[in-house]
This record gives structure tokens, C-alpha cells and sequence, in this order.
């Protein structure tokens, strides 16, 4: 099964403000670009080719934070697994849209596969990083938003060993987004 991700960090590598805050995903950049039919960075066109999405608990905090209406949520009707040891019920919001699972890795694509799925969109930084430790993530799209954190919650923390990042394709948007995508080789 491929496994790939698509997110955005500051230049500096942060996925969100040390308080877990990520409104200045929405207010950097330059606001007054004309984006023509690119508004999402090609994240929609991302999400026709995947059909599952896991992600880990924190992320699925936010999304639930979000209060989105059936016409904002993204996902449609595609199977969202949360990774999580520590809770197993869905808030109120997110409730039959999504399940919980807590094991390894490769059993949870296992199952995956067996139910039709061929392409999961990993999301979160912490499952990112697992899928990258377990050598199971596939490729990367990292939209770079122009703005300088200066600390935060880092997409990548360390890791026990090298992956090389191969097959970069590069896009710079209006608004000052750069965004990058690589195959990971382990």
C-alpha cells in the first residue's frame, strides 16, 4: 500500500506554535495573491488519488476544533483511522466518521489493504514521523509557508535512521508558498 502525506510548515520547519496554534497557516504569505484556480495548492487533486486517510490523535483534535459543516469537510466518505493509545471514542462532531486504532503499523495497512484500500494520506506530525521510522511513507509533499516561527512543534523530530529524499518536484505559488514533493528512499 502507498502511504504518502501532504502538509505545510513554516521555512523553519514547524508544523504548528508551541501551544499546538496554526492560524498563521491562513495569514502568511502574501494575502493578495491571485491563486487563479490553484486556492488549495493542489490539495483537493491530492485527495482524489488517496482513499484512506490516518492520522494521529492531536490532528484529529484540531480537525474536531474545526467544527466544519458537511459542505467544508474534505474527506467525503473515505475510512479516517486515528492512531491512538489513550482514547478510543470519537468527539461528538466526528462521530461514524472516524475509528480509533492502537497497534503496529504494518498490521493496520494489512487490515487496510484486505478492506480495498491502496493509497493512504498519512497526516499529523507525529504519525508522519512513526510511518517514517517504520520505513512505510512513500512520498511527501511539503507546501514551505513563508513565515519564520521561531519555535514550534517540528514536522520532523529525530530519527534512528537516514531516508534520502529523491524525485523533487517543486512548485512556487503567488503566495509565496513553495511547495515540495519527494519519493522517500530508505
Amino acid at each position: 500500500m502507498k502511504c504518502s502525506s501532504f502538509i505545510a510548515t513554516s521555512v523553519d520547519g514547524y508544523i504548528a506554535k508551541t501551544d499546538g496554534s496554526t492560524e498563521w497557516l491562513h495569514t502568511s504569505g502574501n494575502l493578495d495573491a491571485d491563486m487563479g484556480n490553484q486556492t488549495d495548492m493542489g490539495f483537493y487533486d491530492y485527495l482524489q488519488t488517496v482513499d484512506c486517510l490516518i492520522m494521529g490523535r492531536k490532528t484529529m483534535e484540531v480537525i474536531a476544533n474545526m467544527n466544519l459543516s458537511e459542505e467544508q469537510w474534505p474527506y467525503g466518505n473515505m475510512p479516517i483511522i486515528v492512531l491512538s493509545n489513550s482514547i478510543s471514542e470519537a468527539p461528538s462532531n466526528l462521530a461514524g466518521k472516524i475509528s480509533f486504532f492502537s497497534g503496529d503499523l504494518k498490521d493496520l495497512l494489512a487490515r487496510l489493504e484486505e478492506d480495498g484500500c491502496n493509497h493512504a494520506y498519512i497526516d499529523g506530525g507525529t504519525t508522519i514521523q512513526q510511518f517514517i521510522d517504520a520505513g512505510l511513507m512513500d512520498e511527501m509533499t511539503i507546501a514551505r509557508v513563508p513565515i519564520l516561527l521561531g519555535d514550534g512543534i517540528p514536522l520532523f523530530g529525530r530519527s534512528g535512521r537516514e531516508v534520502r529524499l529523491t524525485n523533487a518536484e517543486t512548485t512556487a505559488y503567488p503566495n509565496d508558498f513553495v511547495q515540495v514533493k519527494y519519493t522517500l528512499r530508505y
